[in-house]
């Protein structure tokens, strides 16, 4: 999957989730925010993030590419990402997971009806 100016990121949230579990792969998530966010506000801002994102490979990134990383994600307008965000970001990154959640929930919706 390729993001902005090139970066190009593997999918491995499907592996996780079946070697880590549902529970597992949620605390894997909240852990990869801890590790970004801003420890003073809680949160995921353009700072923190660019300051940051080096411990996951992604130093080569530009100002640009971590601001619409920032945008994608942003919900609430704020310019930057409450972990609520961020889970839901990486989630819509994640074209397998997505294609799961659909699944699933097509399959609860036909089994309630």
């Amino acid at each position: 999957m390729a993001l902005g100016g090139g970066v190009v990121f593997e999918d491995f949230f499907p592996v996780m989730v079946e070697r880590l579990g549902a529970e597992g792969f949620m605390k894997e998530l909240c852990n990869g925010f801890r590790l970004l966010m801003d420890g003073a506000k809680g949160m995921i801002t353009f700072e923190s993030l660019k300051r940051n994102s080096a411990l996951l490979g992604l130093q080569d990134m530009s100002d640009e590419d971590l601001r619409c990383m920032l945008r994608e994600g942003d919900l609430d307008g704020d310019g930057s990402l409450n972990e609520m965000e961020f889970c839901t970001l990486m989630f819509r990154l994640s074209p397998a997971l997505m294609q799961t959640s659909k699944d699933l929930m097509e399959e609860a919706l036909a089994f309630e009806f």
